[in-house]
């Protein structure tokens, strides 16, 4: 059987027997939009926020317009559906725990960060240093700050050459 996606319109080739007849709810493989599909019929049903998933329960009379208490047999009877919800919430949290996880601070990390340090003030010194007649002019004691700066960058590299 071949379903179309309701928000983007791709089309899968799915299993007619992965599809109860009374529906299951559907995730695109393409734009990750989650809706219930029943056979002959494509409900569309946006399950992006808890309310989104009140208000189409309401509209198909599942629950009612006046307030639920937790023994209503409505929602005992939308017990699947909350079911496929819960998954889908486990799997992205699971995921998003799996991410944070995996980003650890290494010592590479650190290296990597101390090279762009040092990358982004070689640039800065770089500008600094092409429009320093500019700045001269705007700011007059600047001069000596950058000819400070200037002179201790030298003295830095002929360490750095000792050294080798």
């Amino acid at each position: 059987m071949i379903i179309n996606c309701i928000n983007c319109d791709k089309k899968f080739e799915v299993n007619s027997e992965l599809i109860p007849s009374e529906g299951r709810t559907i995730q695109c493989g393409s734009c990750n939009h989650i809706w219930f599909y029943k056979h002959n019929t494509n409900i569309k049903n946006d399950f992006n926020a808890p309310k989104d998933i009140e208000d189409s329960l309401k509209s198909k009379k599942i629950i009612k317009k006046k307030k639920i208490d937790d023994n209503s047999t409505s929602i005992k009877s939308n017990k699947n559906l909350s079911q496929e919800i819960d998954k889908i919430v486990n799997k992205k949290e699971k995921a998003l725990v799996k991410y944070h996880k995996d980003r650890k601070f290494t010592f590479s990390n650190l290296l990597s960060y101390i090279l762009v340090l040092i990358i982004s003030f070689i640039g800065v010194v770089i500008i600094v240093d092409t429009f320093k007649a500019p700045l001269y002019e705007m700011f007059p004691q600047l001069e000596i700050l950058l000819f400070s700066l200037f002179e201790t960058l030298k003295d830095i590299e002929l360490f750095i050459k000792d050294l080798a």
